[in-house]
């Protein structure tokens, strides 16, 4: 921007250049005033005082409205602000700027929430997953019920997103064994399960094999009880363990009213408490609403913890409804499921996906009973969420995944806009992540 560009109508900055010029007016009048009258009586140098200390909360106050302007032209691209980026990315890949990058804690399961980190993972190494040990179905389910440890699955596929490994290595500790006794078991399950007979727990396993392979943030399971996770249906009857709720609330056909674990008072890590309380953003999902996100909920000192954090909490939806667990739910619905079961309201975002799938493709997933979560806006006004839309879809061999660098994207952006553009400490940050942006979207164009 030229210099006259500056003083055109609505750049808004021209009123807190004027504001900082009189402060400083203030603060040169006042102590000229205080100190060429020394007689004056106490209250009238107590007036020269006053006007210094308001001369320089007045200049405090422009400076930081000033910055706010600035960045808004920034982000509109009227001022070009740029790194060089050999040193940039020489530093990203020391990943000096990525250990300054905002405080994420991601809370969830599934296949869904390590599709999320595989993309997160190139803004910040401030990650800390939080994943459910309730599952007790396929390799996982085999390892927990002959050796007592806590469900690897969920870990392992979270700790491979998070991990800076050759894809050989990645393809190994995925590969599962198609023949004996260990047929359907994947290698990563056993790596894991080896790690916890040489470690005091499975909590020191994990971060064990986290460093091993060089994992970006830190990925911890929510509890090291040994969880059993239930359901009320709505006709009455109860249903225990996390593979049988959907089956048969399908079979049954009544959806699920309620989820509660056993213990009810499983203890969640210390580690993971510490990490909500300072996070600048918590997301929930995305994955599996009953059986990945709330299972973490009904840890009480996690939802707790939520409930006193000050960090945006932001709710990734589905894309598509799932037969036994949200059948004809919409993003509203989803979540009144989640206040429902910690008491209270703990979502201030929602990101929901408003892209379309082909026929072919609708009509698969709706013969499993599956359709695409529906969008109300007026429902999520009424709950005071905010809602963000992007389209998400990425199809691989007719399965419907969130897009990893889409959605990080966005999620990106929103705590960029809502948490890290008010925090005048995290302006570094700001700029580091708008940069990262503009280089993502300038390679996918």
């Amino acid at each position: 921007m030229k210099f006259r560009d500056w003083l055109r109508p609505g750049v808004r900055l021209k009123r807190w250049i004027f504001l900082g010029t009189m402060g400083v007016l203030f603060i040169v009048f006042g102590i000229m005033e205080y100190s060429r009258n020394p007689t004056f009586y106490f209250l009238y140098k107590l007036f020269w005082l006053y006007l210094v200390f308001l001369g320089i909360f007045v200049i405090y106050l422009a400076i930081g409205q000033g910055m706010k302007s600035i960045i808004a032209l920034i982000n509109k691209g009227y001022i070009n602000i740029r790194l060089d980026s050999r040193n940039l990315e020489s530093l990203i890949y020391e990943k000096r700027l990525l250990v300054k990058g905002p405080k994420i804690v991601v809370i969830g399961g599934g296949t869904g929430l390590s599709t999320m980190l595989r993309g997160l993972k190139y803004y910040t190494s401030n990650i800390t997953a939080i994943v459910t040990v309730a599952d007790d179905g396929g390799g996982s389910g085999d390892l927990r019920e002959d050796l007592g440890i806590l469900p690897p699955g969920d870990i392992r596929n979270c700790i491979l997103a998070l991990s800076d490994t050759e894809p050989l290595m990645e393809e190994l500790l995925q590969y599962r064994f198609k023949d004996g006794r260990l047929k359907n078991q994947s290698f990563g399950n056993l790596f894991l399960a080896a790690m916890d007979g040489i470690s005091s727990n499975f909590e020191e396993a994990v971060q064990k094999v986290s460093s091993v392979l060089a994992v970006t943030g830190k990925v911890m399971p929510v509890t090291l009880d040994n969880v059993i996770l239930k359901a009320k249906l709505k006709n009455g009857n109860e249903v225990s363990g996390e593979s049988n709720i959907p089956e048969e609330a399908v079979a049954q056909n009544s959806p699920i009213e309620r989820l509660f674990i056993e213990p009810e008072n499983a203890k969640a890590l210390e580690e993971a408490i510490n990490a909500i309380e300072e996070a600048d953003a918590i997301v929930f999902g995305p994955g599996s609403l009953y059986t990945s996100i709330i299972p973490n909920l009904l840890v009480k000192d996690i939802s707790a913890a939520i409930k006193k954090s000050d960090a945006f909490k932001i709710y990734i939806c589905n894309i598509m409804t799932q037969p036994g667990e949200s059948d004809n739910y919409d993003v509203a619905e989803h979540i009144n499921a989640i206040n429902r079961h910690v008491n209270g309201e703990i979502v201030n975002c929602v990101i929901a996906n408003a892209g379309r799938i082909d026929k072919k493709l609708s009509e698969i997933y709706k013969k499993q009973g599956s359709n695409l979560v529906n969008i109300d806006k007026e429902r999520l006004r009424k709950l005071g969420v905010n809602l963000v839309e992007g389209d998400f879809v990425k199809v691989n061999k007719d399965l419907i995944r969130h897009d990893a660098e889409k959605l990080a994207s966005i999620l990106v952006e929103t705590i960029m806009e809502k948490k890290l553009f008010y925090d005048k400490r995290k302006i570094i940050e700001y700029f580091y992540l708008s940069e990262r942006l503009k280089q993502n979207k300038n390679q996918a164009n």
